[in-house]
């Protein structure tokens, strides 16, 4: 798994962009704790789905 899946990063999931930019709130194991901007928080199953990760530089 991504080392820098840690809470506070911020990622995007690949399969659905229209739920915008999440923040990381806990990782145990595979399942990661996702608040979303536009879906809420969301537990991820990290061993499925593999999150990008946003380098907040990149931000508007």
């Amino acid at each position: 798994m991504d080392e820098t899946l840690v809470p506070g990063a911020l990622v995007r999931h690949p399969d659905c962009p229209d739920w915008g930019i999440g923040q990381v709130q806990s990782v145990i194991g595979p399942r990661i704790t996702v608040n979303f901007e536009h879906a809420g928080k969301l537990l991820i199953n990290g061993a499925a789905v593999s999150l990008n990760v946003v380098d907040p530089g990149t931000l508007d």
